[in-house]
């Protein structure tokens, strides 16, 4: 009996710390890789880039589900988090993605990006991107942007979202919350897309 007793206060205790760790890292990051935030922050060491805020997107993460992360990068916590839509090349018979940097593709590129200044074109407010990376490096000969769409949206889905041409997607509610933190960071901002 006292067997059983103490065998019940150890599994609950063990319960306990299971739950409580997985809350924490769900809390932290919502499955957000790791190695991937300190690649970035070791990346920005001594760059002239915002050093406390960043954004990801995990193309891992099925399109109708959240995959954008505006992610403290000081306090370790996801900001906000929405859905993002891939360039209608990117799709593939496999159901996995397919990356490219390369002009009429309409793939997305994979990479670290800096944000730079918005605009007004065929897509309202748009920020333009600089690939940093030999596998982006053609972003602006691309024109590829972040701009919303309205066929994106809000919440996550059952449905895969619509595709862009290579350019990552918002949702117009989702941008215009994006756009107050770019818009309010004294430098630019990194955007680092994965897979």
């Amino acid at each position: 009996m006292v067997y059983i007793c103490k065998m019940k206060k150890i599994y609950f205790l063990f319960l306990i710390i299971l739950l409580s760790c997985n809350a924490k890292a769900q809390e932290n990051n919502f499955g957000l890789r790791k190695d991937k935030i300190s690649e970035l922050k070791t990346f920005l060491k001594e760059k002239n880039y915002n050093q406390n805020l960043a954004i990801f997107i995990d193309f891992k993460i099925p399109s109708n589900k959240f995959r954008f992360f505006i992610y403290d990068l000081k306090n370790d916590k996801v900001l906000e988090k929405g859905i993002v839509s891939h360039g209608s090349g990117s799709e593939q018979n496999s159901g996995n993605l397919k990356f490219s940097n390369i002009e009429n593709s309409y793939q997305s590129s994979l990479g670290k990006y800096v944000i730079l200044n918005s605009y007004y074109g065929q897509f309202g407010k748009s920020y333009r991107l600089k690939g940093l990376d030999k596998t982006n490096s053609n972003a602006q000969k691309r024109a590829i942007v972040l701009h919303y769409l309205a066929c994106v949206p809000d919440i996550e889905t059952e449905k895969p979202v619509c595709l862009s041409l290579g350019c990552p997607m918002l949702s117009p509610k989702f941008f215009a919350k994006t756009s107050k933190y770019i818009d309010s960071s004294p430098k630019p901002i990194i955007l680092y897309a994965f897979y």
